[in-house]
């Protein structure tokens, strides 16, 4: 499945719209990652702890995206766009993916 954040692949015309799909991921940051990520910011420098739970909410939102995609029949996702946001009290993180589901 090729996935982009453009509306089209170079050399690669779409010969079929399928529909705009998305995907949601919310994901929850232990008291013990909050602890450890609030020394962090005292102290200074990246926070390593979010910056995983970070990634793995993306991967999973990208993941459950793609296989929309594919159930509907689409081998591209165009104009893929993330969106992240904090939920509740700010301990736990949302990863919208939207895109395109084409046929190329």
């Amino acid at each position: 499945m090729l996935t982009t954040t453009t509306n089209n692949i170079e050399g690669r015309p779409v010969r079929e719209y399928l529909g705009v799909i998305s995907a949601e991921t919310i994901i929850g940051a232990n008291i013990f990652k909050d602890l450890f990520a609030g020394i962090r910011d005292i102290v200074g420098g990246r926070s390593g702890t979010y910056e995983r739970v970070l990634q793995e909410a993306k991967q999973s939102a990208m993941k459950e995206l793609v296989d929309k995609a594919a159930n509907m029949g689409a081998n591209a996702i165009i104009g893929i766009d993330l969106d992240f946001e904090t939920v509740g009290s700010g301990n736990m993180l949302m990863v919208i993916a939207t895109g395109t589901a084409v046929k190329i």
